[in-house]
């Protein structure tokens, strides 16, 4: 039986408005992501993911969506989008759009309706409640429910017109979406329709976790969100939602489930739920060896045999790892060493990995200047322009335009950009490019079984298998140089073991025996151990 694609897949996600432009005005679009495809698949990715682009007041960057249906202005035409999709296809990459379900944006044409009055025809499609004083602000809000952001803030914001408040999980300008409403579901399954008649081959659903909610509107109990997200009731939609994907064959639904829990991620990747869901436990892991291994272990006994994990590290919301697992005091070659160890982990785990643009430069975030940048909730570090050549040569924009960039690419885009790396072996563009074709090439790699040895305190180290290949991974975290004898390692004898591949890029030592190896500071390698050696008759 064939496995399917988005097992073996590695998915690489764009943020449309800092991959490429091609107009001048500084903010990118769908012709540049077309124009930059060839860097995808020389890298060796096989999808793409790209965050919205559709009509938007891009009050929150694209994710409060106005007209699903439509491409925003900033970012090209309708034209533009199927042309993105075809493009996508001739590279050979499966292209994913990223929907979002839960809400919508307070200038969609439903939510405008709907605010029109109480007894509106789109009125029940979203939560408005009455609070402690019936048609009036007084006394404050219907219950203690929390704002995803900006932080601290209310879910209800009143409004005036009607008299009510209305629910948003997000910013004020993102009221939810009550999903009770089988008018709603359908809606938005029509959404889901559109983009999968034009041949997209996957869905990412944004804060997929947020579709169920408390129809009684109860406080939640001791700063939980039960009653506000993760509501039981969101299962029986995600399996609408699944029922409908599963009748365009080969599309694949991922979910971004913002929980922070493994035990509360599981129940999203039932069969006829998701097919992946992004992993923020093992995104926000600390830079310590037992702990990714616990996240890991943890997340493979809870789930079914069946059950795919999705990794990643870096996304337009999340600091980058360079950044997040630096510490005072780091030097550029300490940061890089550690970026490096990151991509031989997360490319060699058992699941499906997701890249964030810049992660295969090892791109930090950006240091913004005070009062640049609009995201207002932090996030504007890691979504700075994704640089492609020297600015020093390519002007402010570093290849990614020739007008103003809408954030500065950083200092670090004169070193950490697509031309200067191409032209090192060494850098980490050549380490990802090299990573993804041994993963690609090696069934264990990708498909493979996965067990975790026993090894020294700050290492890690874990066997992939498939058929009788099998790959070995051993990973120092540790500050210091590691040696470990191989044999003792794996515990079958195996010894003369080729190196794959290090994270030092030591191209030259590929192939040659690792019986013993000394692993430098925050320093990773792959390892071929060769079939398991036969179990001795007595």
């Amino acid at each position: 039986m064939s496995r399917p694609w988005w097992q073996d897949a590695v998915v690489y996600q764009v943020y449309p408005r800092s991959f490429a432009d091609t107009d001048g005005d500084g903010i990118g679009d769908l012709p540049g992501i077309v124009q930059r495809l060839p860097h995808l698949r020389a890298l060796g990715v096989d999808a793409l993911w790209v965050s919205p682009f559709f009509r938007s007041p891009m009050v929150d960057f694209g994710y409060d969506i106005s007209d699903h249906t439509a491409v925003d202005p900033i970012f090209g035409t309708d034209g533009d989008a199927d042309a993105l999709i075809a493009a996508a296809h001739a590279h050979g990459l499966r292209i994913l759009v990223d929907i979002v379900l839960p809400h919508t944006s307070d200038q969609h044409p439903w939510f405008r309706d709907a605010a029109s009055s109480r007894t509106a025809p789109m009125r029940d499609f979203y939560v408005w409640r009455d609070g402690p004083t019936p048609g009036r602000p007084h006394g404050g809000p219907p219950n203690n429910w929390a704002a995803g952001f900006p932080a601290g803030t209310s879910a209800w914001t009143w409004h005036p017109g009607t008299a009510q408040w209305y629910l948003h999980s997000h910013l004020p300008q993102e009221p939810d979406l009550d999903w009770s409403n089988p008018a709603v579901r359908a809606a938005q399954l029509d959404v889901l329709h559109f983009w999968l008649d034009r041949g997209v081959d996957g869905v990412r659903l944004d804060s997929i976790n947020r579709l169920g909610k408390d129809p009684a509107c109860r406080d939640n109990v001791d700063g939980e969100r039960l009653r506000q997200q993760d509501w039981p009731t969101l299962h029986e939609y995600l399996r609408e939602v699944r029922t409908l994907v599963d009748s365009y064959p080969g599309v694949a639904a991922v979910g971004e489930v913002w929980e922070f829990d493994q035990r509360r991620i599981l129940p999203y990747l039932a069969p006829d739920e998701l097919h992946l869901a992004h992993n923020f436990v093992f995104a926000r892991s600390r830079f310590e060896a037992a702990g990714i291994r616990r996240t890991v272990e943890e997340f493979a006994d809870l789930a079914g045999p069946d059950t795919w994990p999705a990794w990643f590290f870096n996304n337009h919301d999340e600091p980058r790892v360079v950044s997040r697992w630096s510490t005072p005091g780091d030097d550029e070659e300490t940061c890089a060493a550690r970026a490096r160890l990151a991509a031989v982990l997360l490319l060699s785990l058992r699941g499906t990995p997701f890249l964030y643009q810049g992660e295969e430069l090892g791109l930090p975030d950006t240091e913004l200047p005070p009062g640049i940048g609009g995201d207002g909730n932090g996030r504007d570090p890691q979504r700075t322009p994704m640089p492609w050549a020297p600015p020093s040569t390519a002007g402010p924009g570093a290849g990614f335009t020739t007008g103003e960039p809408w954030l500065p690419v950083g200092a670090a885009a004169e070193r950490l950009n697509v031309a200067s790396e191409l032209r090192d072996p060494n850098s980490m563009l050549a380490l990802y490019r090299t990573l993804l074709t041994l993963r690609r090439e090696r069934p264990s790699l990708h498909a493979g079984s996965q067990a975790f040895l026993d090894a020294p305190q700050d290492v890690l180290a874990y066997l992939r298998a498939e058929g009788r290949e099998r790959s070995l991974v051993i990973l120092n975290f540790a500050a210091t140089t590691r040696r470990l004898d191989v044999a003792p390692l794996l515990g079958d004898g195996s010894s003369a073991t080729p190196l794959l591949l290090a994270s030092t890029s030591d191209a030259a030592g590929r192939g040659r025996p690792c019986p013993t190896i000394a692993l430098g500071a925050f320093s990773g390698v792959v390892l071929d151990p060769g079939p398991a050696p036969p179990i001795a008759k007595s």
